[in-house]
C-alpha cells in the first residue's frame, strides 16, 4: 500500500473534512460511503476502537489549565489491569480484550437500560455481531477504569462512541 493510500484510509472522507468544525466537507454521502467501503467490514469488526481525532486549535494546545496527570492516569490503568488479572485468574485470559463469548456473558452483564441502549444503538448504527462483542469488552474495560463492578449506561455509551466507523454515513 502506498503512502497516499494509507493516508486516505485514515481520513473520514475523500476530502478529509467530514466533521471538521473549521472546514466544510465537499463530499456527497455516496462518495463517503464508497470511500469508507474500501476498508472491509470484517477488518473493522476486529478493531476495538475507532476514534475520530479532530485537529486541535492552538489555543487548546497552549491552555495552561490543570489537567489529570499521566501518573494519575497510569495508576488507574494499573488498578484496572489488576482487576482483570484477578477476574481471569486460573484461565489463559489476561485482559478483557481476550474474553470469549462465555466470558463476555459472565462478566459483561447489562441491566435492562443497558440492553435497551445497545439495542437502539445497534438498530440505528447497524452493528455486526462482532461489533456487539467488541463494545461489551470495551465497556467492561471502561467500567474497570472507573472502579465499577457493573457496566453502567455511561460506560456502554462511551464504548459505543468508540465505534465511529460502524456508523451509517450521514453528511454533516
Amino acid at each position: 500500500m502506498s503512502q497516499n493510500s494509507r493516508e486516505r484510509c485514515t481520513h473520514p472522507c475523500p476530502c478529509g473534512y467530514l466533521g471538521d468544525p473549521a472546514h466544510a466537507c465537499t463530499c456527497t454521502p455516496i462518495a463517503i460511503k464508497r470511500y469508507r467501503s474500501r476498508i472491509s467490514g470484517p477488518l473493522l469488526d476486529r478493531i476495538d476502537l475507532h476514534v475520530e481525532v479532530p485537529a486541535v486549535a492552538y489555543r487548546d494546545l497552549s491552555d495552561s489549565r490543570e489537567t489529570e496527570s499521566s501518573t494519575v492516569i497510569a495508576s488507574r490503568v494499573i488498578r484496572a489491569r489488576q482487576v482483570q488479572q484477578e477476574r481471569f485468574k486460573g484461565t489463559k485470559v489476561h485482559c478483557n480484550a481476550q474474553m470469549n463469548a462465555r466470558l463476555i456473558k459472565r462478566h459483561c452483564e447489562l441491566d435492562a437500560a443497558g440492553h435497551r441502549m445497545l439495542e437502539l444503538a445497534g438498530d440505528k448504527l447497524g452493528f455486526s455481531a462482532r461489533s456487539y462483542s467488541r463494545i461489551l469488552k470495551v465497556a467492561r474495560t471502561i467500567a474497570d477504569l472507573a472502579g465499577s463492578e457493573a457496566i453502567h449506561e455511561p460506560h456502554l455509551a462511551e464504548a459505543i462512541q468508540y465505534r465511529s466507523l460502524d456508523r451509517k454515513v450521514s453528511h454533516v
